[in-house]
């Protein structure tokens, strides 16, 4: 599992520079305040005293960069926590065959495979295959029923020729009786062989194809052809 998982090590460390670099500054700039304040009590003017009511406010702005400084150290640890919460949850989807949102999926070994999901039954519908570099390399043309389907396709372009592995996206056209268009959801369906974890949100990798954990449907669906 640990083979399937990319390393955030360098996202971290990023991430955590920066946080410091942010508290630095703060803490230095809140350092600075002290430093001025009180050089301003120690050199006041006997005869002209500093005035209570500025006194007052830089009390409250002295407070302020105060509670600044804390929120900030909480919000790190929240971040911290939920990130490392995440990427555990993240990594249980290893191993798991899963359906989502998406339009790319991989042939491998003569097979890619979507989910089709109508809107309502369609009398028509002209599917295009495309390669990585967007060419058009198959087209097939099939009615589908309402609710979802699964769609396999063997690799075979529009020419005879044997397509080579690699990922696809797939593209759907369709139209009911009365020739109105219909809407088609596409989902992309597979086994999670990874987890990237640098980034900001977990990604699913799927062969070549990298799945936000956010758009799974499904966990261990299969639908028949």
């Amino acid at each position: 599992m640990t083979s399937g998982i990319s390393s955030i090590s360098s996202s971290s460390s990023t991430n955590s520079t920066t946080a410091t670099g942010t508290s630095q500054e703060i803490a230095g700039n809140f350092q600075q305040f002290l430093t001025l304040l009180t050089t301003q009590l120690k050199n006041q003017n006997p005869l002209d005293p500093l005035d209570t009511n500025q006194f007052t406010q830089q009390l409250v702005q002295y407070a302020g960069v105060e509670q600044q400084l804390k929120s900030n150290d909480r919000l790190d640890s929240i971040l911290s926590n939920s990130k490392a919460a995440s990427a555990a949850s993240a990594t249980s989807f290893v191993g798991q065959t899963v359906t989502a949102d998406g339009q790319v999926a991989d042939l491998k070994d003569g097979s890619a495979t979507w989910t089709l999901t109508p809107s309502r039954a369609a009398k028509q519908a002209t599917i295009t295959i495309s390669d990585a570099k967007g060419n058009v390399v198959a087209t097939q043309t099939k009615a589908l029923t309402t609710g979802a389907q699964s769609f396999t396709w063997d690799g075979r372009s529009t020419s005879g020729f044997t397509s080579a592995n690699g990922s696809y996206k797939i593209k759907v056209d369709a139209i009911d009786a009365t020739g109105a268009k219909v809407t088609v959801d596409t989902q992309v369906s597979g086994k999670v062989d990874g987890v990237d974890l640098s980034g900001s949100a977990p990604v699913l990798l799927i062969g070549n194809s990298r799945v936000p954990i956010a758009s799974v449907q499904n966990i261990g669906t299969g639908l028949s052809t």
